[in-house]
């Protein structure tokens, strides 16, 4: 009796370590399932994503995205320029610089119609509304790379010419015929194709140049292309007669816009 009494605690003991034994194995196999069905999750996530070409390109995505976002920033840029959202007033500007973020929003339209080739001359700064006056630009820009029916050349020319600028676009496209020139900027008059336009861009592109001051006119011979020359005056009319009566503006002083060689 007295040796069962003290087998007892071995006994338990022995108990308590095949307990313990058995618990783990237990945890054992049940963290075995787990790791099992957590790699086969991470199998399956690793097939989805592509992982083996993550790794193999993401040095090269990488490159890519950090080079692309000048470009990104650039063009958002430019449509802010082009738009010049909520500023629909009066203000002296470089109007190249809306020449250009105006090439940038049309760029899909002329890149395979036609090189656009830039020479600019040393402006002021001129009273405009910049959005409005991109809006003719864009206009004629469009004209001419539909006028277009293999790929030619567009030139953009602006000269400072007395107390105005001129705006030249001219096309190689396919000219228009003389009996449509004088109805050329009449609303809903198109030379184009069906489909290829409103008539509408022309007419109110010359709205837009009557209510700056300014002038617009057409030179144009059947297969010899067209060019549209726009006056503009530096300063509006309505600002000289301020001007005049003493009435008291802060105008800036115009800078020069220095003349730029761009890239094609």
């Amino acid at each position: 009796m007295t040796s069962l009494s003290s087998s007892i605690p071995a006994v338990h003991s022995t108990c308590a370590a095949a307990r313990a034994v058995h618990g783990r194995d237990r945890a054992a196999r049940i963290a075995a399932d787990v790791h099992d069905r957590e790699r086969a999750r991470l199998r399956a996530a690793h097939e989805e994503v592509d992982l083996d070409y993550l790794r193999r390109d993401i040095g090269t995505l990488i490159d890519e995205s950090i080079e692309g976002a000048p470009r990104v920033r650039r063009i958002v840029q430019d449509l802010r320029d082009f738009s010049r959202a909520g500023s629909e007033e009066w203000n002296f500007a470089d109007i190249h610089e809306g020449f250009e973020a105006t090439r940038t929003v049309v760029r899909s339209e002329l890149k395979y119609e036609a090189e656009v080739v830039k020479d600019y001359g040393e402006l002021p700064a001129v009273e405009c509304m910049p959005s409005q006056l991109n809006q003719v630009v864009m206009n004629l820009l469009m004209n001419a790379a539909h006028a277009i029916a293999e790929r030619g050349t567009i030139t953009i020319r602006t000269r400072r010419d007395g107390d105005g600028v001129t705006i030249a676009i001219e096309d190689t496209g396919v000219g228009i015929p003389a009996d449509r020139l004088a109805k050329i900027f009449d609303p809903f008059h198109t030379t184009k194709p069906v489909g290829k336009g409103t008539g509408l861009g022309l007419s109110v592109s010359y709205g837009i140049v009557e209510k700056h001051g300014g002038r617009i006119a057409v030179d144009s011979e059947p297969g010899n292309g067209s060019r549209f020359t726009i006056w503009l005056p530096i300063v509006r009319q309505r600002s000289l007669q301020d001007a005049s009566a003493g009435v008291r503006r802060c105008v800036p002083d115009a800078p020069s816009v220095r003349q730029r060689r761009w890239r094609r």
